[in-house]
């Protein structure tokens, strides 16, 4: 079997614990506005390669990534399922900590044959890194083209299933940072048991270089980047959703 890889990046310090290789998968039915991977949207780019291909230059530079481990990317990694199986499972042989960074849009608990894949890919991997979009589904349709049900019904699987979790949430101006939608994604990922950290990232156009050299509309051209400051505010109110629901409180959403 072999999978089409967009890229491999061989020193990534966000997309996990440690110091990673992240492999890009080609790939996506989203189309988030802010997405800076234009390029991994199609299945018919990248380059073909085998689960010991991957392997290989993982083991090339083994002592590199002590701590840290082997991150799937995209795209959307799901998009390959079988292969990103594959490759978590020879990897998790050989001891390699595998990180499945993902935003679960292809999930769909009411097909058991999937759902059966699903559970196989997970028994190997280590960790997921859930990209949470927007909590309003109807918010989230105009910002990456999809509804969010089948992505929210995927957060809740792997905590029925035990896998650990960090949640990441990128803040952008006046689409992703009003109070009453952060405190409410933070009672949504207060109902999960296993989600061990949250990611709350300030939006930024550094993608607009991208979109330019491939001939593409940036869709996000007159949206200002998000200072840190904002993200650290957002993520107070978004820990705020977590600590209420956690405790049994049922306070009305931030105005």
């Amino acid at each position: 079997m072999t999978g089409r890889i967009h890229s491999i990046e061989s020193f990534g310090t966000v997309d996990g614990p440690g110091v990673r290789m992240v492999v890009f998968f080609q790939g996506c039915p989203m189309r988030c506005q802010y997405c800076h991977n234009p390029d991994t949207w199609k299945m018919a780019g990248g380059t073909e390669m085998t689960v010991e291909d991957i392997l290989k230059q993982y083991e090339s530079s083994r002592n590199f990534y002590r701590g840290g481990g082997l991150t799937a990317t995209g795209g959307e990694p799901l998009m390959q399922l079988e292969f990103v199986t594959e490759l978590f499972e020879a990897a998790r042989k050989k001891d390699i900590h595998t990180c499945l960074d993902t935003s679960g849009v292809t999930f769909r608990r009411e097909d058991k044959e999937l759902l059966a894949k699903m559970e196989r890919l997970l028994a190997s991997t280590s960790l997921v890194m859930l990209d949470l979009k927007h909590i309003d589904s109807e918010k989230h349709k105009p910002l990456t083209g999809h509804s969010n049900e089948n992505i929210l019904d995927f957060a809740r699987f792997l905590d029925e299933m035990s896998v650990p979790v960090w949640v990441r949430h990128v803040v952008v101006p006046n689409i992703t940072d009003q109070a009453a939608d952060l405190y409410r994604l933070g009672r949504f990922i207060g109902e999960l048991k296993n989600v061990k950290a949250l990611d709350v990232l300030p939006y930024h156009d550094m993608g607009k270089v991208k979109y330019e050299s491939l001939g593409m509309d940036y869709p996000l051209k007159d949206v200002p980047p998000l200072s840190q400051e904002a993200a650290i505010a957002a993520k107070k109110i978004i820990l705020s959703g977590i600590r209420d629901m956690r405790l049994g409180k049922t306070n009305p959403p931030c105005s």
